[in-house]
């Protein structure tokens, strides 16, 4: 459909700029150029309003499929495309209502598995996650008025994941669009500058092709104009995905050994139930047994002898420090293959709080070298301002105990290998890993516990963020799972191994332990931080050029 050079209630005039509205901010524009004549103040025909709804909608739920479980990766760009089309040339108003309506179309499906903790739980965190949204919109639709727009659109995104993944109880980074590319071209930049780096790739692939469409469609370009422009953008789209293919060999980490690793995925009773831990021997010896299984499978000669075995999170949630019989099950197991395990396990202190632990249990000395999880689940690890929502919500006191955050990286030696471990959640934020990296981690180990969200896609979700990882720092990952999903991920992010959910499970494999750090590694939270200074930078620049042009 070609625009209409108009406003609603207004001549056609094609050089007028929308006037101001009191209580919407500015809205004046800069002086079209080539650049931003295609969006800027078009008015799409009689039905403008609902084309924008609609593209609104249509880019929360491009972002929604191309994440897992769905895995429609190319519709990433799509989804920022399709944001910029509809708040371009609206007012603050419009565009803050329209980001919400983008928002909660990507969010409230997105973390549909928390219901588990209730419905409630799962709409407040859903709604939550779209507030988000609203002032990138509005940053949007003023940073489209300025000429290269979609490399200023593009910074929004990053922006508004960094403050997600931060604010507030620590934030909730899901769902960024760096997380819907876990094994394509884009998800090269993370070796580069870490998921931000990833993000504004897709949303600039995005906003390139959105810009060469509408040039193409401009009434008022000469057709060699409009050729030439859809053209650029997808030779400027294609060296986009092309520099992603080439991220990974900048600084590219160097193999220093092979090791035997082994995973034991000891299953759950009640798989998908809140009430799991209720079960807690029943866990603790499932997975006791996968070892004896594996144990005897090497003597055997069925399996290789590993260098050592690792244990999900929550692999037993009696504290085997306090309870003689759960510490005799796990140095039985330990005895009985012969190496080092990594264990998680809950460890609970005299006041009543815990620990989320791994724990390296070794045959001969027992416990040794431990890490603490450092990034919890709100209303699943803890209740935050616990007096306060348990007085409304009564079922979340099911959550007996509250787990308290470490604070060091998890970069573990175990069997003469260092381990980059980041339990469960921590996985979805950028310090974690990129610390235990940085503190010599050789292979990135993920123990996790998704028991309560099998089969509702978190899993999947959670296993494409292990993989964007080991891209970021050039390294293998392994994740092992209570129920599954069990992986291991080679370092270009590809799962070389993937168990099946909801069963027992017992894999060996061999992996490469790599030395040396990506540019991600070491940049560390820099890119991120460029670049969403730059998207803010962009928003005061158009507020500061329309309100001068209004004066004027």
């Amino acid at each position: 459909m070609v625009a209409e050079h108009t406003e609603q209630g207004e001549s056609p005039r094609s050089d007028r700029p929308p006037s101001s509205t009191a209580g919407e901010g500015p809205t004046a524009a800069v002086p079209p150029t080539p650049a931003t004549v295609a969006l800027l103040g078009h008015r799409w025909g009689r039905f403008d309003l609902l084309w924008r709804v609609l593209a609104a909608v249509g880019s929360g739920l491009a972002q929604l499929l191309a994440l897992p479980p769905y895995g429609l990766w190319w519709l990433g760009p799509l989804s920022a495309a399709l944001l910029a089309f509809a708040v371009a040339g609206v007012r603050m108003r419009r565009a803050a209502w329209l980001g919400a309506l983008s928002g909660a179309t990507l969010m409230v499906p997105l973390v549909r598995w928390q219901d588990i903790f209730g419905v409630d739980v799962w709409l407040a965190i859903a709604g939550a996650e779209t507030v988000y949204f609203l002032p990138m919109a509005m940053g949007i639709a003023l940073a489209v008025r300025l000429p290269g727009w979609p490399v200023w659109t593009a910074a929004l995104w990053v922006a508004q994941e960094a403050v997600r993944a931060r604010w507030p109880l620590g934030g909730f980074p899901w769902g960024k669009l760096a997380f819907a590319q876990p094994d394509t071209p884009f998800v090269g930049y993370a070796a580069l500058g870490s998921s931000a780096l990833v993000s504004f790739a897709v949303a600039l692939t995005g906003g390139v092709l959105l810009w060469s469409v509408l040039r193409a469609l401009s009434a008022t370009a000469p057709a060699r104009v409009r050729a030439a422009s859809a053209a650029a953008g997808v030779l400027v789209a294609a060296a986009v995905l092309a520099g992603g293919v080439l991220a990974p060999s900048v600084a590219r980490p160097a193999p220093a050994e092979t090791v035997t690793v082994a995973m034991v995925q000891g299953n759950v009773p009640g798989v998908g139930e809140m009430s799991i831990l209720g079960e807690r021997m029943q866990v603790l010896r499932n997975h006791a047994d996968g070892v004896h299984e594996l144990a005897a499978a090497v003597r055997a000669g069925e399996e290789p002898r590993p260098d050592m075995v690792l244990l999900p999170e929550n692999a037993t949630d009696i504290d085997p420090f306090r309870d003689p019989e759960a510490e005799e099950i796990i140095s039985a197991a330990a005895r009985d293959i012969g190496v080092p395990l990594l264990w998680g396990m809950s460890r609970f202190n005299d006041d009543g709080t815990r620990y989320v632990q791994s724990v390296v249990w070794d045959p001969e000395t027992g416990p040794g070298d431990v890490y603490v999880k450092r990034y919890l689940v709100p209303f699943g690890e803890y209740i935050p301002y616990r007096d306060f929502f348990t007085r409304f919500v009564q079922r979340l006191e099911q959550v007996s105990s509250d787990a308290v955050p470490g604070t060091e990286p998890g970069a573990i030696d175990v069997a003469g290998t260092t381990l980059a471990v980041g339990i469960c959640f921590d996985i979805a934020f950028d310090p974690p890993v990129r610390e235990s990296v940085a503190e010599g981690g050789q292979i990135i180990v993920v123990p996790t516990n998704n028991a309560n969200y099998n089969f509702t896609g978190q899993t999947q979700q959670q296993l494409a963020i292990t993989q964007l990882r080991a891209v970021e720092h050039g390294r293998s990952a392994v994740v092992v799972s209570t129920s599954g999903v069990s992986a291991v991920v080679d370092p270009d992010g590809t799962i070389a191994y993937e168990s099946p959910e909801a069963e027992a499970d017992v894999h060996v494999a061999e992996i490469t332990a790599m030395e040396g750090q990506t540019l991600g590694t070491r940049l560390g939270a820099a890119p991120e931080a460029v670049l969403s200074a730059l998207g803010l930078a962009a928003v005061l620049t158009a507020v500061i050029v329309s309100r001068r042009r209004t004066r004027d």
